[in-house]
């Protein structure tokens, strides 16, 4: 119904941001990390997600369109609601909690506030198992020339692709923003981040 909302910062809270769109505010629930990007009174565009359940009406949203769709990846999870999603997108960046998935790191997940390690387990469960078959699906011959031939950098690379197409990057999209990074070297959570920058050049 809505992609985003495009206004004026009228109000901010921990977890809500009031967007003014030509006299109307629109309150939209929010990570601390969109928080921390908004500034009253400045102009500010938020991606939305709207979740509509019997009597509840509620919009959510998103610096970016890496954390809506993290989000996004965080609710199809059974047990995982809006809240606890938001929760830990409030202590880890998009890449972060792809990486945390990746890696089985549960500590990151149960950082968040709500999230105990039963739902982090659940998480780590089912979506490291998407991002397998995401990574096995993916067909990026440009990124083949660009692979170290350690075993270790290839699953790296492996890795940072289909975290990336989780977030709801395509192929093309990915081989651009992963060739030329040193998967040798780097540690996953930068070579995520790198290619999220590289993508916004």
């Amino acid at each position: 119904m809505f992609y985003y909302i495009d206004g004026t910062v009228s109000m901010l809270e921990p977890n809500l941001a009031v967007i003014d769109c030509g006299g109307v505010g629109y309150a939209l629930n929010a990570s601390h990390n969109t928080v921390g990007h908004l500034q009253p009174g400045k102009r500010a565009r938020l991606y939305t997600y709207l979740q509509v359940k019997e009597e509840i009406f509620e919009l959510y949203g998103f610096y970016s369109l890496a954390e809506k769709r993290c989000f996004e990846m965080l609710i199809s999870v059974s047990g995982v609601g809006p809240k606890a999603a938001l929760s830990v997108l409030s202590s880890n960046t998009p890449e972060g909690v792809a990486m945390a998935i990746l890696s089985g790191n549960e500590k990151a997940l149960t950082a968040a506030q709500g999230v105990g390690k039963r739902i982090a387990q659940r998480v780590i469960l089912e979506l490291k198992d998407k991002l397998q078959k995401e990574a096995q699906t993916l067909e990026m011959p440009a990124l083949a020339s660009e692979r170290p031939a350690a075993v270790v950098g290839q699953s790296k690379m492996t890795d940072a692709a289909s975290a990336l197409a989780v977030l709801g990057y395509g192929p093309s999209e990915i081989a651009a923003a992963l060739k030329g990074l040193d998967a040798e070297h780097m540690a996953l959570e930068d070579m995520i981040r790198a290619a999220l920058k590289n993508m916004m050049k």
